[in-house]
């Protein structure tokens, strides 16, 4: 028997070729909704490639999104047509505003006859995901369909990361092609040595200098060195508004804790600071009306990104062009050895929540805490009880928590699924409201298929408490739509083979999460929070 291995085809059919670029570009792993423009390119599917079902487009979308956060590296996605794409636009919004790098692909009906509006034909495929993508192409001729996704591979691995889409009609697969060969990208970028020098400067000359860590950081892979610039500075730390991963070990001294989406609460904080480095971050994101203090005060801001449009909306800020994680690097070697870390942590220890029923999001959060297995990692999507989690949950270290920088509801179930396909060795905790649960309760139907270590920990508030905190911030009234009311979370999870139980008194919350955590597959734990508890920030 020979066991010399075949050199790979440099010319074959579209498909072919196209599975061998996935191949080269480590996206053997696709997701996806399947539909008759589809066909084609999923026929003879590879033995080398896992196939994802996710039930609706958003999901699969979702799946994608946590799985290419996770590893790092981009996510392949197809798409049905225009109405698929159409299901998805929501999360693939999330994408965007995550930097997620994707390449998307649809199918589109054949080239005879999209003259004729024929079903299923999609006008102007390329501009329906816009501006949510980075780029967007129906390739002229379907021997550029390879290379097409070369390149979408290539555009979405650029900083700043993000999600491109690919319209491809469905007979081009079985025309003939020649494999590519695209360019890469060197991505550690830094900038310039001068811009670098001034920026050290201004931090050694600080007072009294703070650093706000945001997504890019954590992204780029970066955890430890925005610690060890952190500890060069002397800085006092904060996680930017709506950080939609954790950048910095929550439980450092240096760590004083988040700013809200609020300027004047912003600015309360920030004001005591001569000197604030905001890094992987805008300057920044509101989601509340006002003109921020701060930024009419002498304090000098500075910004590192590697997203240009970050740094042309930012206010007041000098902001330097660069990868994240080689520009910390290349500025902490500027400035010089660590400065001893404050005796008592900036930040003081939350009380310890007291039990009572109806269950308080303070006592839920702290008894997940408590009983989460080493290593575990965290997805979430509860905005109206975000403030407890960022008190009650402390991520310390890199790589451990995923949320959504959107907005959007809808996101983060499928997003566990996608987070635990690439790290199947540790439990995957997702903590999800129970309005959100419902934009895409069926990834948990996927999560059964491949049996993944998650445990869906749905927080039940019956309603929308996001909205409850939002009506009494702006001081709103009689508003409907806020309560969901009777629904059986438990026996939806059951109808798609997934075990759960339903807890409701706060005495068996601890033992209900060991279970669930101690499961070789999904779990789902309801928990019925007292609707009075929660608040946007």
């Amino acid at each position: 028997m020979s066991t010399k291995t075949e050199a790979p085809k440099t010319r074959g059919t579209v498909q072919e070729m196209t599975n061998q670029v996935l191949r080269d570009c480590g996206m053997t792993t696709m997701f996806g909704n399947p539909g008759s423009t589809e066909l084609n390119f999923l026929t003879d599917f590879p033995e080398d490639f896992r196939y994802v079902l996710g039930l609706q487009e958003a999901a699969a979308i979702a799946m994608a999104d946590g799985y290419a956060q996770a590893t790092r590296n981009a996510a392949f996605v197809n798409l049905h047509s225009a109405a698929g794409v159409g299901n998805a636009l929501g999360n693939l919004f999330t994408a965007y505003k995550n930097h997620t790098p994707l390449v998307v692909t649809a199918g589109q009906q054949a080239r005879d006859i999209l003259l004729y509006q024929p079903y299923l034909g999609a006008d102007r495929a390329t501009e329906f995901p816009r501006p949510y993508v980075k780029w967007s192409i129906e390739p002229a001729r379907p021997q550029d369909v390879p290379l097409a996704i070369a390149q979408a591979y290539e555009i979405a691995m650029q900083h700043p990361r993000g999600p491109v889409f690919v319209s491809v009609p469905s007979e081009d697969w079985a025309e003939t092609a020649d494999m590519p060969t695209p360019a890469r990208t060197r991505h550690d970028t830094v900038p310039g040595p001068d811009a670098l020098a001034d920026m050290a400067a201004a931090l050694k000359a600080a007072k009294n200098p703070a650093l706000v860590v945001g997504s890019g950081i954590d992204r780029d892979g970066a955890f430890d060195a925005a610690v060890d610039l952190a500890e060069r500075m002397g800085a006092t730390v904060f996680e930017a508004p709506v950080s939609s991963r954790a950048n910095f070990p929550e439980d450092h001294p240096r760590f004083a804790g988040f700013l809200p989406a609020m300027p004047e609460g912003l600015s309360k904080l920030l004001e005591p600071h001569d000197v604030v480095a905001v890094i992987g971050a805008p300057v920044f994101t509101f989601h509340i009306f006002g003109r921020a203090p701060i930024f009419d005060s002498d304090t000098a801001f500075w910004q590192i990104t590697d997203d240009p449009d970050e740094a042309a909306h930012s206010q007041v800020a000098t902001s330097l062009l660069g990868s994240i994680g080689a520009s910390i690097k290349a500025l902490a070697g500027l400035l010089g050895e660590r400065k001893a870390n404050p005796a008592t942590p900036l930040r003081a220890k939350p009380d310890k929540a007291k039990g009572r029923d109806p269950m308080g999001i303070d006592f839920a959060i702290q008894t997940i805490d408590a009983t989460r297995p080493d290593g575990a990692l965290i997805v979430e999507e509860a905005p109206s009880h975000r403030p407890a989690i960022q008190r009650d949950l402390p991520i310390t270290q890199g790589g451990g928590f995923f949320t959504m920088a959107s907005g959007g509801l809808g996101w983060g179930l499928p997003a566990a699924v996608g987070v635990s396909l690439a790290n199947r060795d540790r439990r995957t905790i997702c903590i999800v409201g129970d309005g959100s649960s419902m934009y895409s309760i069926q990834a948990i139907w996927t999560a059964v298929q491949h049996d993944l270590p998650v445990t869906f920990a749905v927080l039940n508030n019956q309603g929308y408490g996001a909205l409850r905190g939002f009506a009494a911030l702006m001081q709103s009234r009689s508003i409907p739509g806020m309560d969901v009311p009777g629904i059986d979370y438990v026996q939806l999870a059951a109808s798609m083979r997934c075990p759960g139980t339903r807890v409701t008194a706060h005495g068996d919350l601890a033992q209900a999460l060991r279970d669930a955590h101690g499961a070789a597959g999904p779990q789902l734990v309801e928990i019925a929070i007292d609707p009075a508890t929660g608040k946007i920030y």
